[in-house]
């Protein structure tokens, strides 16, 4: 006799978000990506480095009226609740109380070891989202993509692609299309 095929569980964003708030990933470093549920790698000390070096440029570089959330929740549709390193969100910290967003103005992920799941699964689901701007800051290459133009792709993973992507290098400086006035150092991204 072979053995019977595995079935995968896929869960809800409601489904998940109860789990969380009954305490049974009990800290965790879990995401829920298209209804799976998905371990975060630990941080070595250059992707911790890199997600505070990021966090620091945004918040001097951002106007009024604008936040970032690092690593927090952010609930994309009804079957994904991604936590990216870094979104730049509208508003003040008060108005997420009751909800986490639903999309961003930029949402940044710091990459080495997760490189091609950053680029090929997260970079679907969030231009799905329709978030406009992503940003990989890619460890390896020591490069910051910048991925722009969020379209339907029904050949991506989540049905979302980025028309638009490229790749910067020190010592360029990077404009969000969405906040024209913060002006970001790539070298101040990738220390």
């Amino acid at each position: 006799m072979g053995q019977a095929p595995l079935t995968l569980r896929r869960w809800t964003r409601v489904e998940y978000e109860r789990l969380v708030d009954l305490g049974v990933f009990d800290g965790d470093p879990v995401e829920l990506i298209a209804g799976q549920l998905m371990v975060a790698e630990p941080q070595n000390s250059p992707h911790a480095t890199a997600v505070g070096a990021a966090d620091d440029a945004l918040r001097a570089a951002l106007p009024p009226g604008f936040i970032v959330r690092a690593q927090m929740p952010m609930a994309v549709d009804a079957d994904s609740v991604p936590e990216p390193d870094l979104a730049v969100v509208p508003g003040c910290r008060t108005d997420y109380r009751r909800a986490h967003p639903t999309s961003a103005t930029l949402v940044i992920e710091v990459a080495d070891s997760s490189l091609e799941f950053d680029r090929r699964e997260k970079g679907s689901l969030y231009a799905r989202a329709q978030v406009a701007e992503y940003w990989i800051i890619n460890l390896v290459d020591r490069v910051l993509e910048v991925h722009r133009d969020p379209a339907r792709d029904l050949a991506a993973p989540h049905g979302g692609g980025y028309r638009s992507v490229s790749a910067v290098a020190s010592p360029a400086v990077v404009t969000p299309i969405a906040l024209p006035s913060a002006r970001i150092r790539v070298s101040d991204l990738i220390p």
